[in-house]
């Protein structure tokens, strides 16, 4: 036989090898037991490059070993899954009547269906009934791919691996029309070695991917229900004969925590000779050894470095680990480059130890979630991610309820951020009860794979401290399992699962979920549980929301076993009604639409889309900051109480203070504290102290040369960076705190006037209004309702035409209320009837013989069996005491109200709002620690905020007096008796209010009122932060069903 007829049945050898392996069943999608068919085996993350140098700089898009899969694909979408096409991955398949898609694409944010959100229940709730492993044909959308690739001819001979970095929800690959295989799991990388379907020059790729399959029964996450590809997808090649196939890196610190250790242990292939390296973060070789492979293909080598630099969130210092791959004959084969945290985790006396130390957890949860992207998040939206979590001091996350994109990890790693590493697993919407399925041996498989895939491919990385099981699924043996394949494979870190609660034997950390304040105070005095209290989701922060933060950090502060939480959640999931992506976009870009970010700017939640997919509304826009990465108000809040670097009082009168040092292992060297007396809310003094000397976790006085002059007095202090950070600039502010040093001397009061004038009132028997007019002013009381309804001094009115002052006891409903219900339970405040009883004015003489007119209207509130006063005193020059005094009914079971004060429709222009009390952002009774007390000044539409569905906004706290005046300074001071609250919006309450029922409604949509709407209030409750499901503010912060009375004055300015 001659050499042709050889190679021609060789080659025929192969295309029947091929056309005989493995086909697909299309059963795949829809078996428990069926998970991934001939997947490449699980690694961890890492590049094989070609040389030292090339793996030095890391950048693997520019290795020869690399091939990217990213960027136009043809493509077909069908509706449901029986009219997806069969045989599309066939060489000779015409796809020229195919539309494009772009990969990585999410496809409902490129037009292929709707983007669908529910929270608990699976994405086809009320259309199918849950029966694993079948899931809908109906409405499971398919898309299918296509692409001609081009393998670089210097790859002849290697092996080749597919790698596409989250396809959603699973996934079937063809090469050149041969079936490679199936993986679900959406949230790892699905990798193939496709190296036997390949052939020189053109190569045809086609896979198909289900919107649902039955791994979407364990990925009933809290998120936008979306499908797709989202990160890295490329091919890479390396040697097929010597090659590292996993490389564990395990850290540890010896003598005390001083000296590291590193246990490097590699699977490798072709019995190689590999050197080991380790640089330091400036490049400089610090270690090198050889191991040989000589006969075995597993091996390890062990490091110890003196006196080694640590790894921790605050100090992220890296070593570089250089594994330079050689065959026998010690040619380079390949160079893999891998980071080396030298840190120790441990459980020790209670407490969750970082290098020996009890870190403070000040966490978020975060979803990966772009406005525009969807699931399919560029690198410099991580990197502005992280540069933001520095701004709020967040030193913590849990990746919920997924694996993240590899890069994500990287990240953390290098700017330092501890991470909770969390499985793809929750299967919410089986419930938690006995017989739910997910607890049984049906789930066992899927729920065992998917924790091996999280912690195989990530193990690496030292900001991961902890790894969690999964979210929202029913505890069961399958967990138990699952736990202990962890604590087996990696001794080096705990382990947390929430539904195992105080006890279970498969978490090392009481990780609850929005645990009370209360609860977490008796779990912490309580010395039975021996468990770190970490709180994996609480402060749940949806809309406006955020209160009692503070109380939280308290405790956490007082009780060493008590660690922190993760904050629920960083980044509201609302899209953008107008799309646009932009996959090149800088850090310097996002930025940039971060600080233009507009107060129009529409964003979708659940519903939005259609009214055929379920939805639970906007339960996905509970971010600490907005879609476009901008602070939501209850930001500053968090940021504040998660600040390591405090003041404590010695003698404020002499200038003594305590400056503490929370953090655990850096000075303060590298900070400035910028100090302020203010003398009522202006600055009489400042200074610097340039030179912090203050080791971690200590504490040392500081005496600031001020003199104590003056009324109200107030030091206020910031913390700046003298140097510039990673992701943070000098100069900027990384913790502050307000002192009072003097009470004011003497009690705020009402404004009343003691000037010469008298008042002409006229009450006509059978006329409807009642006056009180001097030369210069005209105030009118409507008889009817006993309401003022003009209120003209100079010639300037105060009221808006048609506007009256009435009181009010309503507030447009936060989602927290109406979690609570609070909408229907408190309903009878919400326009109570008021029936006038009485209303009577006279001319009234003063002291000075001036005259002034008294007004009282008396109300009867038959629904809360309540009376109501109003008093008005008014004075010559248009002042006006306002007394508000609600008279209850002892033992009425009547419910809590949202606010006692005043309402007044002012004149749309007189919309200039400049007052002393707590600012400039939003501030509530149970969220304002953050706040200082200061003058600030703000127009009606500043304070306005747009929560992504309209409700209350706008409210300053702490208030001393408030100016509401014109462009020409024109309009009224109010003052009060007592500190106040007060804000000033062109929105009316009633249209941001919802009603009894969430509407599709977004803040854009509410009409602007004719008025400015000037809020007077005596108290307003809290706004709760426990839950958003039902839980109320605490009790410190409500506004029980008691006599009350407000007084207050407006006098005219200008």
């Amino acid at each position: 036989m001659n050499k042709k007829k050889i190679l021609a049945s060789l080659a025929y050898s192969v295309c029947v090898s091929v056309a005989l392996a493995q086909q697909p069943t299309f059963t795949e999608w829809h078996d428990m037991e069926v998970n991934e068919v001939n997947r490449f085996k699980l690694h961890t993350n890492f590049f094989a490059f070609n040389s030292v140098e090339e793996a030095q700089k890391g950048n693997i898009n520019q290795s020869t070993n690399y091939l990217s899969l990213e960027g136009k694909w043809k493509f077909n979408w069908v509706k449901n899954a029986d009219q997806r096409p069969t045989v599309f991955f066939k060489t000779d398949f015409d796809d020229s009547s195919w539309g494009n898609m772009i990969v990585p694409g999410i496809l409902e944010v490129n037009g292929f269906g709707d983007p669908e959100y529910v929270n608990n229940g699976f994405a086809w709730r009320g259309h199918f009934e849950n029966n694993p492993p079948q899931v809908p044909t109906k409405e499971n959308h398919v898309g299918s791919y296509r692409r001609i690739i081009n393998i670089p001819d210097n790859w002849d001979g290697k092996q080749v691996i597919a790698h596409f970095g989250s396809v959603t929800s699973n996934m079937y690959l063809w090469v050149n029309g041969s079936y490679v295989g199936y993986t679900e799991d959406s949230k790892v990388a699905a990798e193939f070695d496709i190296t036997k379907y390949l052939k020189k020059g053109t190569n045809l790729i086609s896979f198909q991917t289900f919107r649902w399959s039955d791994g979407s029964y364990c990925e009933d996450q809290d998120f936008w229900r979306l499908s797709g590809v989202a990160r890295e997808c490329y091919l890479y090649a390396r040697d097929n004969k010597v090659h590292v196939e996993d490389m564990h890196i395990t850290p540890n610190l010896t003598n005390n925590y001083e000296d590291g250790e590193a246990l490097v242990k590699v699977n490798a292939k072709g019995n190689p000779i590999i050197d080991f390296e380790i640089f330091n973060a400036n490049g400089i070789s610090v270690l090198k050894t050889e191991s040989n492979f000589k006969n075995r293909n597993i091996g390890s080598a062990r490091f110890m470095l003196r006196n080694v630099k640590r790894w921790t969130a605050e100090t992220p210092y890296l070593y570089t680990l250089v594994a330079t791959v050689m065959d026998r004959k010690k040619n380079v084969k390949e160079v893999i480059k891998q980071n080396i945290g030298f840190r120790k985790v441990e459980i020790k006396g209670s407490q969750l130890l970082v290098n020996g130390k009890p870190v403070l957890i000040k966490g978020a949860n975060r979803h990966e979630m772009d406005p525009d992207g969807g699931y399919n998040l560029s690198l410099e939206r991580m990197i502005q991610d992280i540069k933001i979590m520095k701004r709020l001091n967040i030193n913590a996350v849990r990746t919920c309820h997924y694996p993240d994109d590899p890069r994500w990890y990287d990240l953390c790693d290098k700017y330092g951020l501890y991470i909770v590493a969390e499985a793809n697993q929750e299967s919410h919407g089986f419930g938690y009860h006995p017989d739910a399925v997910s607890g049984t041996p049906l789930f066992a498989k899927q729920i065992m794979e998917r924790n091996q895939h999280n912690v195989s491919m990530q193990y690496n990385h030292p900001s991961i401290i902890v790894w969690s099981l999964g979210n929202e699924t029913k505890n069961s043996k399958n967990f138990v399992d699952a736990y202990k394949w962890i604590k087996n494979f990696d001794q080096s870190r705990p382990v947390q699962f929430e539904q195992a609660g105080k006890t279970g034997e498969n978490t090392d950390i009481f990780c609850p979920m929005y645990y009370s304040v209360s609860d977490c105070e008796k779990y912490s005095k309580d010395t039975t549980y021996t468990r770190p209290l970490i709180q994996c989701e609480y402060n749940h922060t949806m809309g406006n929301s955020g209160g009692n933060l503070a109380e939280y950090w308290q405790l956490i502060r007082k009780y060493p076993k008590f660690q922190g939480g993760f904050d629920w959640d960083f980044v509201d999931q609302g899209l953008h009604r107008k799309l646009n992506y932009k996959a090149d976009r800088s850090v310097a870009d996002y930025d940039s639409i971060t600080a233009n970010w507009s107060k129009d700017t529409e964003y979708t939640y659940g519903g939005d889309y259609n009214n055929y997919d379920p939805s639970d509304n906007n339960f996905n826009c509970n971010g600490i900051i907005g879609p476009d990465r901008q602070l939501n108000p209850h930001a500053y809040e968090l940021a504040y109480q998660y600040q390591d670097i405090w003041v404590n009082p010695i003698d404020l009168m002499s200038g003594k203070i305590n400056v503490h040092n929370e953090y655990f292992f850096r000075d303060l060297s590298n900070y400035k504290m910028v100090w302020t007396l203010i003398n009522d809310g202006k600055t009489v003094s400042s200074g610097e102290i340039n030179d912090l000397d203050v080791a971690p976790q200590q504490t040392k006085e500081y005496t600031l040369p001020y003199k104590v002059e003056g009324n109200e007095l107030y030091l206020n202090v910031e913390f700046k960076l003298k140097k510039a950070e990673p992701l943070m600039d000098d100069n900027q502010t990384v913790a502050y705190q307000q002192l009072l040093v003097k009470k004011a001397s003497e009690a705020p009061s009402i404004v009343t006037y003691s000037g010469k004038g008298k008042v002409n009132v006229t009450d006509k028997k059978n006329h409807p209004v009642i006056t009180v007019t001097t030369n210069n002013m005209q105030i009118t009381f409507d008889k009817t309702t006993g309401l003022l309804t003009k209120y003209k001094v100079n010639g300037t009115d105060y009221l808006g035409e048609g506007g009256t002052l009435k009181p009010n006891f309503w507030r447009a409903v936060t989602d927290n209320d109406m979690g609570a219900d609070m909408q229907k339970k408190f309903a009878v405040w919400h326009n109570p009837k008021m029936n006038l009883v009485s209303i009577s004015a006279n001319e009234v003489k003063t002291e000075n013989s001036s005259k002034v007119a008294e007004v009282a209207a008396v109300y009867d509130m038959p629904e809360v069996k309540a009376q109501l006063e109003l008093k008005y005193v008014v004075y010559a020059d248009g002042t006006i005491n306002v007394n508000q005094k609600l008279n209850t009914t002892k033992g009425a079971e009547i419910p809590d109200m949202f606010r006692f004060g005043m309402v007044m429709e002012m004149p749309y222009a007189m919309d200039n709002s400049t007052y002393y009390g707590r600012g400039p952002v939003e501030n509530y009774s149970d969220r304002k620690d953050f706040a200082n007390v200061g003058i600030y000044s703000q127009t009606a539409e500043q304070q306005y905020f747009p929560y992504i569905r309209p409700q209350e906004n706008g409210t300053k706290s702490d208030i001393r007096y408030w100016n509401q005046t014109d462009n020409n300074g024109f309009g009224l001071r109010i003052n009060s008796n007592k500190l106040f609250s007060a804000s000033a919006l062109h929105y009316a309450i009633n249209d941001l209010d919802d009603g009894a029922e969430k509407d599709q409604r977004h803040s854009p949509d509410i009409p602007k009122s004719k008025y400015t709407n000037l809020c007077i209030d005596g108290a307003q409750m809290g706004l709760g932060g426990t839950n958003s499901w039902g839980a109320w503010p605490l009790e410190k912060y409500r506004l029980h069903y008691q006599d009350r009375e407000f007084n207050f004055s407006l006098s005219v300015v200008k």
